[in-house]
């Protein structure tokens, strides 16, 4: 079993008034085969989240520890990070304008192993992902994310989830701009994945909706840099029928729902 251990993460950001602390304090630990939720409102740090475990230049972590199976996630390169198993899906994939999918695929698969797959496995393997995923053939020998729709950028990231086998996944805001169809087979495909590898998921959303297809084990509530409160999936039907106003207004430190 593998774990990701977050324990008391302060990340800032750089401003034109200077340094802006985001994070304040995230403890927080996924072991393979679980599914976290977190969720909370715009503002409140659950990209920053993301992006600091991923190793985004932008974010500059000032104190707290982030492992992977003991190992010190933060003194990783952006790509030991995923050669050690870390996978980021991000709310706006870029352009990649002269690269296509399928060479796309079969490098970052060849960096995240060491060596290149063996191409008649590889082909079908692609083959098969793209099907489940409802994608035309065609797809592949498009430009990465290079006029993609909302949708085909998000099927896009999920392929690469499917067919990289990360140990960890972190989805930032998978579900945004998706109708019901492509939201239904986005979560199948994640739910395959996990299935597959039995990675463990960090699922960031604003919405209960995913998670009507992607069962978290926990759910926990981003307020202001922190965990407001955390407890099992019925907290986010809770979220859905009372919102965040309740967090807002008291900002008191992380509870355990039910305690």
């Amino acid at each position: 079993m593998a774990t990701l251990e977050i324990t008391d993460l302060h990340v800032s950001v750089t401003t034109e008034d200077g340094p802006k602390e985001i994070l304040k304090g995230v403890t927080l630990t996924i072991n393979s085969g679980e599914t976290h939720a977190i969720m909370g409102p715009n503002g409140s740090g659950k990209s920053t989240l993301a992006y600091s475990i991923a190793g985004h230049p932008k974010y500059t972590v000032t104190s707290g520890t982030v492992t992977l199976d003991g190992e010190d996630v933060l003194a990783m390169s952006v790509d030991e990070r995923a050669r050690a198993g870390l996978f980021l899906a991000m709310q706006y994939p870029v352009e990649v304008p002269g690269v296509t999918v399928s060479n796309f695929l079969r490098t970052a698969k060849t960096a995240v192993d060491g060596e290149a797959p063996k191409l008649r496995h590889w082909v079908k393997d692609v083959r098969n992902a793209m099907d489940e995923l409802r994608m035309d053939p065609a797809f592949a020998e498009r430009n990465v994310n290079e006029g993609f729709s909302g949708g085909e950028k998000k099927r896009h990231e999920i392929l690469q989830m499917e067919l990289l086998k990360p140990k960890f996944a972190i989805l930032d805001e998978t579900d945004s701009g998706l109708d019901v169809d492509a939201l239904r087979i986005v979560s199948e495909g994640v739910n395959r994945a996990k299935a597959g590898t039995d990675a463990g998921v960090l699922l960031i959303t604003h919405y209960t909706r995913i998670l009507r297809y992607i069962t978290p084990d926990q759910v926990h509530v981003f307020v202001d840099g922190r965990i407001a409160e955390q407890g099992g999936a019925e907290l986010a039907d809770r979220l859905e029928a009372e919102g965040y106003d309740r967090f807002l207004t008291t900002g008191e430190p992380a509870t355990t729902a039910g305690a």
